[in-house]
Parts: C-alpha cells; sequence; structure tokens
C-alpha cells in the first residue's frame, strides 16, 4: 500500500490541474479577439545584394542626375570608375528630391595611401536633411576625438564601436533616420533619432540628436521644413561613394 498511495494521490493531483487548466483556458477570450488583418503591409522585394523595390535610387555609378551642387556655379563631383568622387573645393552635392523619415544605404571609401592624421583623412559626411550629420571619416588606426570618427553623429554622439576597414576598401553605412517635428509657432516636439550600421554592425541605436550639426558650440535646433535634401560633405578629401537608396519611412500614427 505504500507504494500505491503516492501513485494513487499524483494522479488525482493532475486530474485537478488539468481541470483547473481546463477551466482557465474556458474563461479566457477567443484568440481572434487579439487578432487583426488589415492594414496588410506593402510587399518589399529584397533581392540578394540588390536594391529593395520600393528603394529610391540616388545613385548606380551611371549617373548624377539626382544630384545638384549646393553652391551656385559649382562644377559639382565627378563619376570615376562607377563611383562618385568629391572634387575639392567645389562643395556639397544634395539631392534634387527632399526627404524626411528615412532608410538610406550608402557604401564610401577612403583614399589609399592617405598621410594626413586625424580629421585630415578621408573626411566627409553624410548630412540628413542637409543639417544633421554622420560622420565618415578613415578611422582605420587614426585616432581623432571620438565623437568626430567613423559612425558618429558628429560633435554630438561617438559610435558604439569603431568598425573601420582599411583605407582603400569600400565601406557601407545603412543609417535609420527619423526627422525631428516642430509644432506650427517653431516648438520643438520630438528631437531627431538615429539607428546606424557601420559594415553591418551597430554603432548608433535610437540616438537622440541634440539639434543640428555644428562645428563650434552647442548643437540646437531651430524649425525648418518636414522635408529637405539629403547632403554629401565636401572636406578636400578624394572620398569616393556609389550605390546610394533611400527608402521613405511611413510610421504609424502613435496611439
Amino acid at each position: 500500500m505504500k507504494r500505491i498511495i503516492p501513485t494513487v494521490l499524483s494522479g488525482m493531483v493532475s486530474v485537478v490541474l488539468i481541470a483547473r487548466a481546463a477551466e482557465d483556458e474556458a474563461n479566457l477570450p477567443p484568440p481572434e479577439e487579439t487578432e487583426y488583418w488589415t492594414p496588410v503591409p506593402a510587399v518589399v522585394r529584397t533581392p540578394a545584394g540588390g536594391v529593395p523595390s520600393d528603394a529610391i535610387v540616388l545613385f548606380d555609378g551611371k549617373s548624377l542626375d539626382a544630384w545638384e551642387p549646393v553652391n551656385p556655379g559649382s562644377k559639382g563631383w565627378v563619376i570615376e570608375d562607377g563611383a562618385m568622387v568629391v572634387v575639392p573645393k567645389q562643395g556639397q552635392i544634395r539631392t534634387k528630391q527632399s526627404f524626411g523619415d528615412v532608410q538610406l544605404h550608402v557604401e564610401w571609401r577612403s583614399p589609399a595611401g592617405d598621410t594626413e592624421k586625424g580629421q585630415g583623412r578621408g573626411n566627409s559626411g553624410v548630412f540628413l536633411m542637409g543639417r544633421y550629420e554622420f560622420q565618415v571619416l578613415d578611422s582605420y588606426e587614426n585616432p581623432t576625438y571620438v565623437n568626430g570618427q567613423a559612425g558618429s553623429i558628429y560633435k554630438q554622439h561617438p559610435p558604439l564601436v569603431n568598425a573601420t576597414r582599411p583605407p582603400g576598401e569600400w565601406q557601407t553605412y545603412d543609417i535609420v533616420f527619423i526627422a525631428p517635428r516642430f509644432s506650427q509657432d517653431g516648438k520643438l516636439l520630438s528631437p531627431a533619432r538615429l539607428t546606424g550600421f557601420h559594415n553591418g554592425v551597430l554603432v548608433q541605436y535610437d540616438t537622440v540628436l541634440r539639434g543640428a550639426t555644428t562645428y563650434r558650440g552647442q548643437p540646437k535646433y531651430t524649425p525648418h521644413a518636414p522635408r529637405l535634401p539629403i547632403e554629401l560633405q565636401d572636406h578636400s578629401d578624394l572620398v569616393a561613394f556609389r550605390n546610394i537608396w533611400v527608402r521613405e519611412i511611413k510610421l504609424p500614427a502613435r496611439e
């Protein structure tokens, strides 16, 4: 009997637990109550190594038609071997189209053999909305102030890590940028935010920008249009860019 009693009790406990579980499940709402079927997300084709089907191609190695010089009268940049290359002293270039919230893909290459140091080596930048700079720099074994190295939000936030490849090799930036919001009277409602990957490595995560990029002094916000061009910087270094595309992000309304 001593061996049978535990088995019987165990069986009784199991029956009670099963009954309680069935009762609990019966009191739950139907699963359909937490399912919704619309709106259906748009289909985006993503070919391996290619460009998403809903992306706007800004540079495919063949034409600069999507770009224009920022400085009137500038000759702009040139195309060499399928890449757009900075022409020193010609100033920045910008997209003819304006953007707000975006996912941006940019590939860039700093020149090999440059003997300069710090900010003088392979310096350029990606300016979201022409105001907010994601720094381009040859940061391979090249010390400088950390909020000015590659992958930084210039003069604001250093990257989480230094993922820079050697000069002369192509690098990739994948940036998710959420534009700031302003009220009709110019008050800042929400700051800009940025998540960035350098060569596939996370270097900025949902980083809050403190304002527009400035070289001297503290950044600050001034009201601007909800959509503005993307700019690439001429810092007099022969930085090259290729395979640039952008996806406009349509965020769902916040509840």
